[in-house]
């Protein structure tokens, strides 16, 4: 990993590479993902079955696009049922985590005769996008299903690629009914995203898109957003790690591969004041390559976004920290809580040396699903409110409007807006007339 001082000039020269990485740098594919959309916009289930068949060399039809009993059937037999256990455990921790996030609607009524509050309700149907290309993540089925079932979504959907012989990886949709998903259709790619975001003849419109994918899915999320919401374009994984004199170099290392290992993309960073540990922890990167499988990529994102930076105090690491704002911060210091309270800029904070980043991935229960390329500035993890509505309730008697008219009217002139002024006037013509 290269090591190099943090300085002003540094932290701005990184900042600007890593921003490089989002989706919304890649105008060239563009036009080509804009394509796929307009045609599934227009000719629904026909198009989706022609970019299925030339992106994914599948046959799908009317018939076999949506998983049946039979293949849920045949996938619970296939999965180990080892691996069947850990889902089902973190399925209990994913779902205790999100249910603690559920708000409630409220009313409140005052004795002048006001009655104001806020109506919650669950998005109606949500679509779940799972890829299927170079790895498959149960893991991410998990994390995007549970907060919508928990917020009380009616209907999820699920589409994720299938082989050209028409299937779909076991786990994925072992994973999925375990999370309580309603259906699942077997299509990749933004022509899938286009399909959910505006409805086919197979496949229904939804209200709400969410999941990770490659650069055409991120750029079709971006492209039909407006049609439908969305969680996020999100960008290639990113691990921070602030570090002292205390931490186990080992212990950072295999932290920082962890999600170098993704692709090409990802970023590795581990921000010290210490440069023994700096040292040490760049001996134990390079003994790890040798016994990692994903070798290539890992080595290719290290080249790229792996970076050792030596502060000369803690407070400008902190500084970097905020200015970084990961997708994963993992704080290994002396006291971890403490330098938690400092940080503005994260999408999940990890304390102490036993609180790895994989531990968030798969089991400990807060959402995966988080904010890259800098955008844990202003956005957060995805969770249960990301599949509720908010409606504002207002109720006022006659004599509490009446208290208050002149000032709403005075207040809708000033904004020449005399249509507004007059909705109020009309309801106390007779008095303002007497």
């Amino acid at each position: 990993m290269r090591t190099i001082k943090l300085t002003e000039e540094t932290r701005k020269d990184l900042l600007e590479k890593l921003l490089k990485r989002s989706p919304n740098c890649y105008g060239e594919y563009e036009g080509r993902v804009t394509e796929i959309v307009n045609t599934v916009r227009a000719e629904g289930d026909k198009a989706l079955f022609d970019y299925t068949e030339r992106f994914d060399r599948a046959k799908i039809t009317v018939e076999n696009i949506r998983v049946t009993e039979d293949e849920i059937k045949t996938a619970y037999e296939e999965v180990d049922p080892e691996l069947l256990s850990v889902i089902r455990k973190a399925l209990v921790n994913i779902r205790s985590y999100h249910e603690k996030q559920l708000k409630q609607s409220w009313f409140e009524s005052q004795p002048s005769g006001i009655i104001l509050g806020q109506k919650v309700q669950a998005l109606a149907t949500v679509g779940v996008y799972v890829p299927g290309g170079k790895a498959v993540y149960p893991s991410s089925v998990l994390m995007n299903i549970v907060p919508a079932k928990v917020a009380g979504v009616e209907k999820i959907i699920m589409c994720t690629p299938c082989s050209p012989e028409g299937k779909v990886c076991a786990s994925t949709l072992v994973a999925a009914r375990e999370a309580g998903v309603d259906e699942i259709y077997k299509a990749g790619g933004a022509q899938a995203i286009a399909a959910m975001a505006f409805g086919t003849e197979s496949v229904p419109k939804v209200d709400k898109i969410v999941g990770p994918g490659n650069i055409y899915v991120a750029l079709a999320k971006k492209a039909v957003y407006g049609f439908v919401s969305i969680d996020s374009i999100a960008g290639p994984s990113e691990i921070l790690v602030l570090a002292d004199e205390t931490a186990n170099p080992r212990f950072v290392a295999a932290d920082l591969l962890s999600q170098a290992e993704h692709d090409e993309l990802a970023s590795a960073i581990l921000i010290t004041t210490s440069e023994e540990l700096a040292a040490k922890v760049s001996e134990e990167v390079d003994g790890f390559l040798k016994e990692l499988s994903r070798r290539a990529i890992l080595e290719k994102s290290l080249e790229n976004y792996g970076h050792i930076l030596i502060a000369d105090n803690m407070d400008d690491a902190i500084d970097t920290v905020n200015a970084i704002a990961s997708e994963h911060l993992e704080i290994v210091t002396k006291n971890p809580f403490e330098l938690m309270t400092k940080v503005k800029n994260a999408g999940a904070i990890f304390l102490g040396e036993y609180a790895s980043e994989p531990l968030g991935d798969y089991f400990a229960g807060p959402n995966h699903v988080l904010p890259t390329n800098g955008t844990a500035r202003f956005f957060s993890p995805l969770g249960v409110d990301d599949f509720i509505k908010r409606s504002s309730i207002v109720y006022y008697s006659k004599e509490a409007l009446e208290a208050v008219h002149e000032d709403i009217i005075r207040f809708a002139k000033a904004e020449q807006l005399t249509a507004h002024a007059n909705s109020i006037a009309v309801r106390f013509e007779k008095k303002d007339e007497e």
